[in-house]
């Protein structure tokens, strides 16, 4: 299945966190590209209680918070991101978003 750039649906996370997701009808896999010019949440962090989350920065830098630790990241770095992880996103990225399974917002919740 192919997906167009004109069939992508937006997602406004926040004023700073942009997703674009490419949905390929499958409930085991999904892909998004985010563009993040900020900080996502604005405070806190957020967790995924059900998918683990591959993210791969295709242009930019910033860094990623995960259960306490931050990491800087930039143009061609990965991270994964295991359920119920907490974690934060700050930078101006463009990242690949991977879930596994498929993302769906209930599973996604702020905390702290």
């Amino acid at each position: 299945m192919i997906i167009k750039k004109s069939e992508r649906k937006e997602f406004k996370n926040s004023p700073v966190c942009i997703a674009y997701e490419y949905g390929h009808n499958d409930k085991d896999i999904n892909l998004a590209v985010i563009e993040l010019s900020g900080r996502y949440p604005a405070k806190g962090r957020v967790t995924n209680k059900i998918c683990k989350e591959v993210a791969f920065v295709f242009e930019g830098k910033g860094k990623v918070g995960i259960d306490g630790k931050e990491s800087l990241l930039k143009e061609g770095d990965s991270v994964l991101i295991q359920p119920n992880q907490k974690f934060f996103w700050e930078g101006k990225m463009k990242l690949a978003m991977v879930c596994h399974p498929a993302f769906n917002p209930e599973q996604h919740v702020e905390c702290d």
